[in-house]
């Protein structure tokens, strides 16, 4: 296409992207409150969501559609973990939270603890702000 087009394009994927992201942020900001009230399960699925976000949001910077939750794991593996452009260590966290809010949402009797919310939530807040990193560039 032409200079303009693929302007309008970028634009598009731009505000896209920043939206994915503000969610993300906005999503984080609910923990406290569900972890306070005793809703661990739920707080679970809400770090997963955050961090889903984000992700989603760097991918499609990157004009990268993964259609599917385990495509975005994979994608952000492929492109992001193994180029060294995140640490394996982030990556291991978002395989996690991915673990977790599947079987919090799916198996019978998973219950979370205010434990696991305390371990994940510093897990999910270095996840996100590593994408913020990323999306600057």
């Amino acid at each position: 296409g032409s200079y303009y087009e693929r302007t309008i394009k970028q634009g598009k994927y731009w505000a896209l992207s920043a939206y994915r992201f503000l969610r993300a942020k906005e999503t984080l900001k609910e923990i406290p409150y569900l972890k306070q009230q005793g809703y661990y399960n739920t707080a679970v699925n809400r770090l997963y969501y955050a961090c889903y976000y984000a992700a989603v949001a760097l991918l499609i910077k990157h004009e990268i559609n993964p259609g599917t939750h385990a495509g975005v794991k994979q994608m952000i593996g492929l492109h992001f973990v193994a180029t060294g452009r995140m640490s394996r260590e982030l990556g291991r966290c978002f395989s996690l939270l991915f673990e977790r809010r599947h079987s919090s949402d799916y198996d019978d009797f998973a219950y979370s603890s205010e434990e696991e919310i305390d371990e994940l939530l510093p897990k999910a807040t270095d996840f996100i702000e590593a994408i913020e990193v990323l999306l600057k560039e």
